[in-house]
C-alpha cells in the first residue's frame, strides 16, 4: 500500500520538533493567524502552495519537506534527531534496556545524504527558474 503524505501532519510534525507552538507560529505569519487556523491547518492533507511558502519561511523548512515526507520518513527524521544518549539514560533510569538494533552514525549519515539530495533538487529548480526568467527578460 502506497504511503500517502499529509501535509499538515508533517507541518505539525516539523513545528513541534522546532519546539515552536501553535501561537508563535501564527503571530510568525501575521495578523490573519491565530491558533486554531494553524491547529485546522495542520489537519489538513494538502496545503495550498502560498501557505506552505509562508510557513516554509517562518519555520525555514524547505517546503519539499512538508510535501515530499510520507509518515515513516517524518517519524524518522523527528526520531533521529533526539540524542541516542538521552534515550538510553531514560529507559535505564525506567528500567529498561535499550541496544540499538542499528547503527547511529550510519543513521546520521544516511540523513545527512537525504538532506543533501534534498538541497541539490532545491538547487537545479532554482537555477531551472533563473534560466526561464532570463528568457522572459531577454524576449
Amino acid at each position: 500500500m502506497e504511503q500517502k503524505i499529509h501535509q499538515g501532519r508533517n507541518i505539525k510534525r516539523f513545528r513541534e520538533m522546532l519546539g515552536i507552538k501553535q501561537e508563535a507560529l501564527a503571530f510568525d505569519l501575521g495578523k490573519d493567524w491565530n491558533q486554531k487556523k494553524i491547529s485546522m491547518l495542520e489537519q489538513k492533507d494538502i496545503i495550498e502552495d502560498d501557505i506552505l511558502n509562508q510557513i516554509s519561511d517562518a519555520l525555514k523548512i524547505p517546503v519539499e519537506a512538508f510535501q515530499n515526507f510520507d509518515e515513516e520518513q517524518a517519524v524518522n527524521i523527528i526520531a533521529n534527531t533526539y540524542s541516542f544518549q538521552d534515550f538510553k539514560d531514560n529507559a535505564v533510569a525506567s528500567g529498561f534496556s535499550y541496544q540499538p538494533s542499528f547503527n547511529p552514525v550510519d543513521k546520521i549519515i544516511e540523513l545527512y545524504d537525504a538532506k543533501i539530495a534534498l538541497y541539490e533538487r532545491m538547487l537545479k529548480e532554482k537555477d531551472e527558474m533563473m534560466q526561464r526568467l532570463e528568457k522572459l527578460i531577454n524576449k
